[in-house]
């Protein structure tokens, strides 16, 4: 069978849950017939961080060399690019590789619909043009129902939306380097002995909700030491609360990093505060990292887990449930082995990167070849 190629357009300078899931996606892709070659915008001072990734995954890079956030320019590199590389198909991800695909004329297109962030005004307006790009696409993949029904009232047809679920490793977080690593940095935190620890990870923005989390930790009379890894727009709003409500001995605000397998290896639990989330990589990688999760019923959590079952999942923005579900874990004889036992097998079954990536290929292929037809 003849390698189908494929071109996929992603804004990232970080490795980022989408980002990440693209280089697994095309290291497992590759014995299954599918050739990617990752294109992604580069300004000058700009952090190589996934490009090194991408590299060391041995995924082709090309920079999409550009002056500011829509630099018109790139419409004609990526024409180029396009006329340079011939892939039998073009994938983007996030509204700005939506807009500067229709803008090219790119065709056959898959967009990968996220949802969306809402830091600035600035971001909201591209949002809303996402709803003149995404109505050109040839299909496009969303992560759950609810975004599925949102892309159906933006004007998508129904018909070229198909919803598949993230996935991670079920052995993920798993081996004793990370659990040795996890050690020493338990060692270097400020983290006192016998202290439990709560974790959320994901971008500081907030849709993440990060301000629900540390009212609902100011009223647990013992609560747990907070973990925030992640970089992002909020972190002054938070390093503000902090401050406000005396909890800055409590709360370590960690930044970005490589990896947060480490963290969830010395995490007790792991939590979600989100108002919005899609397929939240955060939650996959807690329940293969075997840690108790809270998370708020938003978006395609439900689809992942089950409340009592394989999380405890609460109202979004509700501090008083999220403050007793964190509560239950922290005192509950049997409730974290239960919850991470069923977390881990719903990971096995359902939401291996193997199983996600086979229904990709199956859906580029079924494109590619109506497009010859």
């Amino acid at each position: 069978m003849k390698p189908l190629r494929l071109l996929a357009i992603v804004e990232a300078a970080t490795v980022t849950g989408p980002a990440k899931n693209l280089l697994q996606f095309a290291q497992i892709a590759r014995p299954m017939g599918v050739d990617v070659t990752i294109a992604t915008f580069h300004r000058a001072g700009d952090s190589e961080v996934f490009q090194e990734a991408a590299r060391r995954a041995g995924v082709p890079v090309e920079l999409l060399e550009e002056r500011g956030r829509f630099d018109r320019s790139v419409i004609a590199s990526l024409r180029q690019l396009r006329r340079r590389l011939a892939p039998d198909l073009v994938q983007t991800h996030a509204v700005k590789s939506h807009l500067l695909a229709r803008l090219a004329g790119l065709t056959p297109w898959v967009a990968f619909h996220h949802g969306y962030t809402w830091p600035d005004l600035r971001a909201q307006i591209y949002n809303q043009a996402d709803r003149w790009s995404l109505r050109k696409a040839s299909r496009v993949l969303t992560v759950s129902q609810p975004f599925a029904g949102e892309l159906t009232r933006m004007g998508v047809p129904g018909q070229r939306i198909c919803v598949i679920h993230n996935a991670i490793d079920p052995e993920w977080a798993q081996g004793s380097a990370v659990k040795a690593q996890a050690a020493q940095l338990r060692a270097e935190l400020p983290i006192a002995a016998g202290e439990k620890v709560a974790l959320i990870v994901g971008r500081l923005s907030r849709e993440k909700d990060h301000l629900t989390l540390l009212e609902a930790l100011a009223g647990i009379p013992f609560p747990p030491h907070l973990l925030i890894v992640g970089e992002g727009p909020e972190r002054g709003a938070i390093e503000e609360r902090l401050r406000a409500t005396g909890q800055t001995r409590r709360v370590t605000l960690v930044g970005q990093v490589p990896t947060a397998e480490p963290y969830y290896a010395m995490a007790d639990i792991a939590v979600l505060s989100s108002l919005s989330e899609g397929s939240p990589n955060a939650l996959l990688e807690a329940m293969a990292a075997g840690v108790p999760v809270v998370a708020t019923r938003v978006g395609g959590v439900p689809e992942i887990v089950a409340h009592e079952e394989s999380a405890l999942l609460v109202q979004p923005g509700e501090r008083r449930q999220m403050a007793s579900a964190i509560t239950r874990l922290l005192t509950e004889q049997g409730l974290p082995a239960r919850l991470t036992h069923c977390a881990k097998e719903a990971i096995r079954q359902r939401h291996s990167p193997a199983g996600r990536a086979s229904q990709l290929c199956q859906v580029y292929r079924s494109l590619a070849e109506k497009e010859v037809d």
